[in-house]
């Protein structure tokens, strides 16, 4: 009996410690950071700025591309370019 609650005490934190590991890597990964601890980010050509949401299933979200900043809309149906500010402020099409 007390050989098992020593294997217990010791596979336990490790099994955890494991799957708390591998959760980690996970967003890591699907995050696209480096696994390597460089620290350094790679520029992305599309980044998100913000988004607001509006309801269930539709947000507004502002991406940057190319230097300028674009207005989208988002729901269920796809994504609708609003505005851009490509003459200084936002402006509809």
């Amino acid at each position: 009996m007390l050989e098992y609650i020593l294997r217990l005490a010791l596979l336990l934190p490790l099994v955890g410690g494991m799957a708390w590991g591998s959760l980690w890597l996970w967003k890591r990964v699907q995050m696209g950071m480096p696994i390597a601890g460089g620290g350094a980010r790679q520029a992305r050509p599309v980044e998100m700025v913000g988004v607001l949401p509006l309801g269930p299933g539709s947000k507004l979200a502002v991406v940057e591309f190319a230097g300028q900043q674009i207005l989208l809309s988002v729901s269920r149906n796809g994504v609708t370019r609003l505005a851009d500010n490509s003459q200084g402020d936002f402006h509809v099409d």
